[in-house]
């Protein structure tokens, strides 16, 4: 006897549909792409079939577990939840709230009622030392979109299902299944852009996987994004190719933009960008003259250090240039629980900054490059106490060494985690929450990001087991203890599902708003294949959140910038004396196998070839007498690391990559398959101090390293 379930894989950005089929005993017999959802058509990929590897995974914790003398120990819930308590409460009476200090990591997102009532403990507090995986990532993409736009969450999204001309930015796709852009089934919509004539240009320093199905790849050098992309806006305007007609009359500070990018011509970017002049011009006209065209831009241009003038520059061009809005070109989208409504949270920025390095704080947390720091440097404020939420920041943020030494130092670490990894095996007290089949799954931030407007709820395939606990569940009896030793009063909040079934009918589709839907959660339950709610629409300015209705396209924050990208791009005295001492520059890269720092545990994704070694090109290996399989040790400002090379000429020379989300190999890390494939983190040469001056968000790529082989 088998039943079958249908249900969204939570694992990446995607959201694809899958069939997941049980027998009678409880055990997954098959999980498949569901061909009845009509975002995803059947379309699954690797990682897919690994939520039966996760839900089954041995070294995955059960219940709850408390370090004593350096052994763990399982121990109670009551005794678990109380001792955390005790513990935050201590701190924070005896050194101030911001002595709590708090992470969130990626998969947080993945779980809404993680998203819905994980913060509830932690905002008794009202600590400052609040960071995430935000500000390793997209926080350059949100902030550009508040600045201008007036809500972190309005990000244009590509409409990749009608354009003809799509350009990539330092995005990868075809590994990622979307970032900032939910597209099951990438390959298979390129297919069909190409079928109907359309094009696809990538730019990147490497011919990653997305490159080798494009119709044109440019290499570009790493960290000259900005002068490229400032040289096409020059480009624009100087031709007179601008065509914001539709939306002239909700635009507002264009009269100086020509002024401002005239030092960035394509004569002057060439030689740093390692694009020559024709090139780009024959590039910007082709995207300036298609109607249907839209430029997209992910980790590549966010993580490095002038990600906000870079993502600026993106929308700019779609505004400039007529795709902003428009069918075919950079559109938003209108999710049935919807984040990004006029009179939502916007979010904040430089509302307080760091103690350390006066760091601006975004949406109510501080850049995760200053974490250590805020941990080791003494004073009033100093973080004692660490809280993680479904985060590995050792692995995943800049100079990982420094931030492990730092737990180290801590009084006291509590995680919510499911796993003993790189991060967690600081903590005094790890509390694992149920598996994902074991609770309700609703997809609050992707849908928001999705290429078509989609929503699906799905219940749990498992009931949880008995003594289990929901992440939701573990956040809400922590706040009721931490608020009875405050002497507050605790009001508890809806379940997830309440707050759920209150969005979705006060939402768009909702009868609250007298849309036809009438959309509530016991409607949604009748779409267990995903209801369809229709392609992305024009809905500006209406949809704008500024207090004017406009699009600022000068943010001031962002003109200031431009002097330093000037500066150090178009006269770089120090890329010369870099590339003087044989200084390679190091990217990351993702695999389609893989998923941050957490899905090397499960065999069926990690089998095969070993995927963590370094790329370099033949001229690159060729002046250091290296061959494939040679070993070489990489060094940077902030330590070494020994990695594996392969020689390849889908890097481009001066260039060199390594995958990001490994380095198992720590002590006291319980992870038994991620560690027979351990390799380095990236994140232990990257540099803390590197950061993107307007939001400090970390520059992770485009890092100078030195390249030595090993005898």
């Amino acid at each position: 006897m088998e039943t079958t379930h249908y249900r969204a894989c939570h694992i990446c950005e995607a959201i694809c549909g899958l069939e997941i089929k049980t027998n009678a005993l409880g055990d997954i017999v098959a999980i498949k792409g569901d061909k009845n959802d009509p975002f995803s058509q059947g379309y699954i990929c690797p990682k897919g079939t690994a939520l039966q590897d996760i839900h089954q995974d041995p070294d995955r914790l059960r219940g709850p577990v408390k370090k004593v003398n350096g052994a763990w120990q399982s121990i109670s819930w009551q005794q678990a939840l109380d001792e955390v308590a005790d513990k935050l409460v201590a701190i924070a009476e005896q050194h101030g709230n911001n002595a709590i200090g708090s992470y969130t990591g990626n998969p947080a997102v993945h779980s809404y009622g993680l998203l819905t009532h994980g913060q509830n403990f932690l905002s008794l507090f009202r600590s400052r030392n609040r960071f995430s995986a935000t500000s390793v990532d997209q926080l350059p993409q949100q902030l550009t979109s508040l600045l201008m736009f007036g809500h972190q969450l309005l990000v244009p999204i590509p409409d990749i299902d009608r354009t003809q001309l799509m350009i990539i930015i330092g995005g990868n796709p075809m590994a990622s299944n979307g970032s900032m852009m939910t597209v099951p089934n990438f390959r298979g919509r390129i297919k069909a852009l190409q079928k109907r004539g359309g094009q696809l240009v990538v730019i990147d320093p490497r011919k990653s996987e997305t490159a080798q199905i494009a119709d044109q790849h440019l290499f570009v050098r790493p960290g000259s994004d900005a002068a490229m992309l400032l040289a096409m806006i020059n480009i624009v305007l100087n031709k007179g190719w601008q065509n914001s007609q539709p939306l002239d009359a909700h635009l507002k500070n264009t009269a100086e933009l020509a002024k401002l990018v005239a030092p960035f011509t394509p004569q002057a970017v060439a030689a740093i960008t390692g694009i020559d002049e024709p090139t780009l011009r024959e590039v910007t006209q082709k995207f300036a003259q298609e109607p249907k065209a839209v430029i997209y831009g992910r980790m590549g241009v966010s993580v490095q250090e002038f990600g906000t003038v870079c993502q600026w520059a993106i929308y700019l061009l779609n505004i400039l240039t007529g795709k902003l809005d428009q069918p075919g070109g950079a559109m938003f989208t209108l999710p049935a629980w919807d984040n990004a409504a006029p009179g939502t949270r916007a979010g904040g920025f430089a509302r307080w900054h760091s103690r350390v390095r006066q760091l601006p704080e975004f949406n109510g947390e501080l850049p995760s490059c200053t974490m250590a720091e805020e941990i080791t440097t003494p004073g009033d404020g100093q973080i004692k106490a660490m809280v993680t939420l479904a985060g590995n920041p050792v692995l995943s943020n800049a100079h990982g060494k420094a931030l492990d030494a730092a737990l180290d130092s801590l009084e006291f670490m509590v995680s919510i985690d499911y796993y003993i990894n790189e991060t967690t095996r600081h903590a005094d007290i790890i509390l694992p929450p149920s598996s994902p089949l074991e609770r309700n799954h609703y997809d609050i931030a992707f849908n928001s990001f999705a290429v078509r407007n989609v929503a699906r709820f799905n219940p749990a395939i498992f009931a949880k087991p008995e003594g289990a606990q929901h992440d939701w569940q573990i956040s809400e009896a922590l706040a009721e203890k931490i608020a009875q030793r405050l002497g507050r009063e605790y009001q508890a909040k809806p379940t997830p599902e309440q707050m759920l079934d209150y969005s979705l009918q006060h939402g768009p589709y909702g009868a609250k708003n007298n849309h036809p839907q009438a959309l509530s959660l016991a409607s949604l339950q009748e779409h267990p294949n995903n209801l369809d709610l229709g392609a992305l629409q024009s809905c500006l300015p209406e949809r704008l959140s500024s207090e004017d209705k406009k699009i600022d396209c000068a943010p001031q924050v962002v003109i200031a910038d431009l002097a330093r990208v000037e500066q150090h791009l178009l006269g770089d005295k120090h890329l010369q004396s870099q590339q003087n001492n044989k200084q390679l520059k190091l990217i990351s890269r993702r695999h389609v196998r893989s998923n941050n720092s957490w899905m090397h545990n499960y065999q069926r994704l990690v089998k095969g070839k070993d995927r963590s070694d370094l790329l370099i090109h033949p001229e690159d290996a060729n002046a250091r007498n290296l061959s494939s399989g040679d070993q070489v040790i990489l060094k940077s400002r902030t330590g070494s690391i020994q990695v594996p090379v392969t020689v390849s000429e889908e890097i481009m020379p001066g260039v060199i990559s390594l995958p990001h989300g490994y380095g198992h190999q720590r002590d006291g890390v319980s992870l038994t398959v991620a560690q027979t494939v351990a390799g380095q983190s990236i994140n232990d040469i990257t540099d803390n101090q590197l950061i993107d001056a307007v939001s400090g968000n970390t520059a992770l790529n485009s890092v100078w390293v030195s390249v030595e082989k090993i005898a």
